[in-house]
C-alpha cells in the first residue's frame, strides 16, 4: 500500500511541468478549447522527442511486473522529471503564465483529475509504469475535461463581476462613455482620444488591450469612479456577436471605427461576418448618438448604414470626408500633418510615426471636435500625445533605434511600418516572426509582406518556424537578396546578432512579437 502510494506522489511530480506547461498555452490561447487544439495538433508541441527516452522507460517497464515495473517507473519519473524541470528553468518564454484567480482554480481542478486518474490506473492495473508515462503526456489531455467542468463556476463568476459592472454604470447617468473597435489602429487610436480629453475631462481609458468583456468589466469595476467624466472603452471582438454584446454593455454615445480588415479570419469565417461585426459599433449607437469613421477603408466607406445617428467621416486619400489629412511628413522625430477641417487648414505635429498613426490622430481629432474641443485647442493637445506602446514607438535599447510595431501585425500595418523604415538613416533591419490569425489567407498575406521588404528594408531577421517559409517565398519572389537574410529560433537570439552586425546609427523596426504558443 505504501509503494502504490508512493508511486501515485512520484507521478503527480512528473506532471507538474506538463500540466503547466498545457496550462501556460491554454491562457495564451485565451482559453478557449478551439484554439488550444490548433496549437497542441498543429503546432507539434509535445516535444516528445525530447522526451524520447523517458518515453521508452515507462514503454519498456510496463512489459515487466513487480519490483521491476516500479524500479523502471521510478527511474522514468526521475528521469523525465528532472529533464523537464531543468529544460523549464532554461526557457525565456515570450510571455510567461500569469498565475490569475482562474488560473489557480484550474490548476486545483487539475490536480484532482490527475490524482483521480492514477488512482483508478493504480485499482485497474497496478502498472507503475503505465501510470508514469500518463503523467508525462496526458496532462496535455487534460485540458478538455478541466476546461468542460470549469465552465459552469467561470461563467457564473464572470456574470456576477459583469452585472456589479453594469450597475456602476447605471449608477453614473452622466458619464459620457466612447465606443472604439476595428479590426486594427483601435488600441492606438484610444490612447490617442484619452491623452486629448483629459486636458479638459476627467477621463479614464481602458488600459493596455482590455477590451474583451472581462477586461472591460475589471476596469469599470477596479478603476471607474464617480469623479470620471468620460469612460473611452476600446472593444476587441473575434467572434460574430461580441461587439453587439459589448455595445449592449457599455451603451456609448460616441463610437469609433478604425478600420476593418482579415484580422481574426480563423474565427469570424468571412470577410463578412466582420465588416458586419465592427459595424454595429454604429448600429448599436442611440439616435442622437456620433459615429467617427475611417472612410479610406473600402469596407467601412461602402457599408450602408442603417442608423440616424450623426456620422463623421475621416479621410487621407477620400478627400471628399468631413475631415481630410495630407501633406503627411515623417521622420525620426516624429510626423506632421494638415487637417482641412470645415474647409479651414490647421497645422498638426506629433512624436507618432507613421500614415496609419496619423489616422489614428485624425479619427481622435474629430471625436474631440464632436465634444467641444476646438481645433486650436486639438493642435496643443496632440505634440503632448506620449508614443504608443509597441505600435510603431521609437525606442532607445543599448544604445539602439527601435521601431516597435510589436503588437499585433497585420497586412496594413506591417507595410506602413515598412515604408517609415524605409525613410530611416543607416542599415534598416526588420525582425519579425510574421503575421498570424488570417485564416487560409495567411500564406499569401505572410509572402505579400516578404515581397514588401524589398527596397525598404537592408536586411531582415525571421524569427521562428510558423510563418518562415511563406515569408521566404516573397523575399525571393521580389529579388531579395539571400545574404541580407538571417533566420533565428527566438527574440532573444535576434536581438543578440543585431547588437553583432548593426551600429547605433542604424535602425532596427520589430514587426510583431508573437506569444510562445505560435513560433513553433
Amino acid at each position: 500500500m505504501l509503494i502504490k502510494i508512493m508511486i501515485v506522489i512520484l507521478c503527480l511530480l512528473v506532471a507538474v511541468i506538463p500540466s503547466k506547461r498545457a496550462l501556460h498555452m491554454f491562457q495564451q490561447n485565451r482559453y478557449e478549447l478551439y484554439r488550444y487544439s490548433h496549437w497542441l495538433f498543429r503546432k507539434q508541441t509535445f516535444e516528445v522527442s525530447g522526451l524520447f527516452l523517458f518515453v521508452a522507460v515507462f514503454v519498456i517497464g510496463h512489459f515487466f511486473k513487480g519490483w521491476l515495473n516500479t524500479v523502471f517507473c521510478a527511474a522514468g519519473s526521475a528521469g523525465a522529471f528532472w529533464y523537464l524541470y531543468e529544460s523549464e528553468k532554461s526557457k525565456s518564454f515570450v510571455k510567461p503564465l500569469v498565475y490569475t484567480l482562474r488560473v489557480k482554480r484550474q490548476i486545483g481542478f487539475m490536480a484532482v483529475l490527475m490524482l483521480v486518474l492514477l488512482l483508478l490506473l493504480s485499482k485497474l492495473t497496478g502498472n507503475a509504469c503505465l501510470m508514469g508515462l500518463c503523467a508525462l503526456l496526458l496532462p496535455y489531455l487534460l485540458i478538455w475535461p478541466m476546461a468542460w467542468l470549469t465552465e459552469p463556476l467561470e461563467n457564473a463568476i464572470k456574470k456576477s463581476y459583469e452585472n456589479q459592472a453594469r450597475k456602476i454604470l447605471r449608477d453614473m447617468p452622466d458619464l459620457m462613455s466612447i465606443g472604439i473597435t476595428g479590426s486594427y489602429g483601435k488600441t492606438s487610436t484610444k490612447n490617442v482620444v484619452g491623452d486629448l480629453l483629459s486636458e479638459h475631462y476627467r477621463t479614464l481609458i481602458t488600459p493596455a488591450s482590455y477590451n474583451t468583456p472581462m477586461g472591460i468589466t475589471r476596469t469599470i469595476r477596479e478603476l471607474l469612479k464617480p469623479i470620471h467624466q468620460v469612460f473611452v472603452c476600446e472593444m476587441g471582438a473575434d467572434h460574430v456577436g461580441e461587439i453587439t454584446y459589448l455595445m449592449d454593455f457599455v451603451k456609448p454615445h460616441f463610437s469609433i471605427v478604425t478600420s476593418i480588415g482579415p484580422q481574426h479570419l480563423n474565427t469570424f469565417k468571412s470577410l463578412e461576418n466582420i465588416i458586419h461585426e465592427k459595424m454595429q459599433a454604429v448600429e448599436c449607437l442611440p439616435a442622437d448618438g456620433v459615429a467617427v469613421l475611417n472612410v479610406d477603408n473600402e469596407y467601412i466607406r461602402d457599408y450602408e448604414i442603417k442608423n440616424s445617428c450623426r456620422v463623421v467621416r475621416v479621410g487621407i486619400a477620400n478627400t471628399d470626408a468631413d475631415i481630410v489629412g495630407k501633406d503627411i511628413r515623417y521622420d525620426k522625430d516624429g510626423s506632421s500633418f494638415t487637417a482641412v477641417i470645415r474647409g479651414k487648414e490647421y497645422e498638426f505635429s506629433t512624436e507618432l510615426l507613421g500614415e496609419n498613426n496619423i489616422m489614428n490622430c485624425l479619427l481622435a481629432i474629430a471625436l474631440a471636435l464632436e465634444m467641444g474641443i476646438t481645433a486650436e485647442e486639438a493642435q496643443r493637445y496632440l505634440k503632448e500625445v506620449r508614443p504608443i506602446e509597441h505600435r510603431l514607438q521609437k525606442k532607445r535599447i543599448n544604445g539602439y533605434l527601435f521601431l516597435d510595431n510589436a503588437f499585433n501585425s497585420n497586412p496594413v500595418s506591417c507595410r506602413q511600418s515598412l515604408d517609415v523604415l524605409s525613410k530611416m538613416e543607416g542599415k534598416r533591419v526588420v525582425i519579425t516572426p510574421g503575421l498570424i490569425d488570417l485564416g487560409s489567407e495567411e500564406a499569401r498575406y505572410n509572402r505579400e509582406f516578404g515581397a514588401y521588404m524589398k527596397d525598404r528594408a537592408d536586411y531582415v531577421i525571421l524569427v521562428g518556424e510558423l510563418q518562415k517559409e511563406n515569408i521566404l517565398n516573397g523575399l525571393k519572389d521580389s529579388g531579395y537578396p539571400e545574404e541580407n537574410i538571417s533566420c533565428c529560433n527566438t527574440m532573444k537570439e535576434a536581438f543578440g546578432l543585431v547588437y553583432s552586425r548593426f551600429t547605433p546609427q542604424d535602425t532596427i523596426l520589430i514587426e510583431n512579437d508573437l506569444p510562445d504558443a505560435f513560433l513553433k
